[in-house]
């Protein structure tokens, strides 16, 4: 799963992909600075994975992983070629979800390219591209359909659903932003409409305003605004500071965010809202060899969660033992928990949950 970092120039956009990812990205005063997209992988921040580590000292530690895509600055005109329009619209066709930022800081020494700072008309900036670029698609498939239904009448549904997203986007508002039910999503199967996809809006603040909730910036309070509106996630990081706080490690890193006043860095809470925004779901797998989160996608069933080791685990899938990481950082042990009566025998209809630690049985 990927996820792709956009913006405008100079908005911290590289910044804070460096600090994601430790990548060495470039970054520079300038547009255009990231022209190919530069990708990373990063770790998801897992509290569980540490205790089942301190339970097994295992020889091996090995994360959830997500990619993250440093995506060129968009400028407008981008759905027209201008600038690296269309390199930009390439490549963020490519990503299942968008991590947004926007520029909520106040320096003189770093330029925007509209001259002065304001939220909400960078965000209608490259919303707006990205609708352009949708309603072109639409409007061929529109196009197409009813050329198709000289002969197919059945293709009236689909016709009514496009027409309804064109006049959405015709309005300046964003796919996403538009109810549709299941038989409708799947006429979109194979239209990768950008503004469908999910989005995070990163309101880049300043040093002395980070916090999770940096109430009086006043950009940061109109772009939130925005965001409920449109139902999607919000969070609000220092760039900047987020690269320092990358640099450091264990206690040292604790004590420098205790001395900020927040409790996890703001990638630590970009990396989980990322993973939760693409409906990911970690389950837990542990021994003295190795600790590990295998990521599945919410409303997995046992065996294919089990595939995800190895394919004959799911072609000879017998039964998954399941333990709730609850009940075991609850009881302390494996062996309380069986003596709780909590360590269960699930077959193959079982929904995998967040959490589950798992010994999968099988046989080929």
């Amino acid at each position: 799963m990927k996820l792709g970092i956009v913006g405008l120039p100079n908005v911290g956009k590289s910044t804070l992909f460096n600090a994601l990812t430790n990548a060495g990205a470039e970054s520079a005063n300038y547009p255009f600075c990231t022209i190919e997209p530069n990708v990373g992988v990063v770790a998801v921040p897992d509290s569980r994975l540490d205790f089942l580590a301190k339970m097994y000292n295992p020889e091996k530690y090995t994360p959830a992983v997500i990619e993250f895509v440093d995506i060129a600055g968009l400028v407008k005109g981008a759905s027209k070629g201008e600038g690296l329009g269309n390199k930009f619209l390439s490549h963020i066709r490519e990503v299942d979800a968008i991590v947004h930022v926007i520029r909520c800081f106040e320096d003189d020494n770093i330029i925007h390219v509209d001259g002065n700072i304001n939220s909400l008309r960078d965000l209608e900036t490259i919303n707006l591209e990205l609708i352009f670029s949708d309603i072109e698609m639409v409007e061929r498939r529109i196009d197409r359909t009813k050329k198709a239904m000289k002969g197919d009448k059945t293709l009236a549904g689909e016709l009514a659903v496009f027409e309804k997203l064109h006049a959405a986007l015709s309005d300046g508002r964003c796919a996403r932003e538009v109810e549709l039910d299941e038989s409708e999503l799947e006429c979109l199967s194979d239209t990768p409409l950008l503004t469908m996809k999910p989005v995070i809006y990163v309101a880049n603040v300043s040093e002395d305003e980070v916090s999770e909730e940096p109430v009086n910036n006043r950009n940061y309070a109109a772009l939130k605004e925005q965001a409920t509106r449109e139902h999607a996630q919000i969070i609000a990081v220092c760039a900047q500071l987020e690269a320092e706080i990358a640099e450091l490690e264990g206690e040292e890193k604790q004590m420098f965010l205790e001395d900020l006043g927040i409790a996890e860095s703001g990638l630590d809470r970009l990396i989980k809202a990322s993973y939760s925004l693409l409906g990911l779901i970690s389950y837990l797998t542990g021994g003295p060899s190795e600790v590990r989160a295998w990521t599945i996608v919410k409303g997995t069933k046992a065996p294919g969660a089990a595939g995800k080791i190895h394919s004959d685990f799911e072609r000879g899938f017998i039964r998954a033992e399941i333990v709730s990481f609850e009940d075991l950082e609850r009881l302390g042990t494996m062996n309380a928990v069986r003596e709780a009566g909590l360590y269960r025998s699930e077959g193959k209809d079982y929904v995998m949950k967040d959490g589950d630690i798992v010994l999968f049985r099988f046989n080929v």
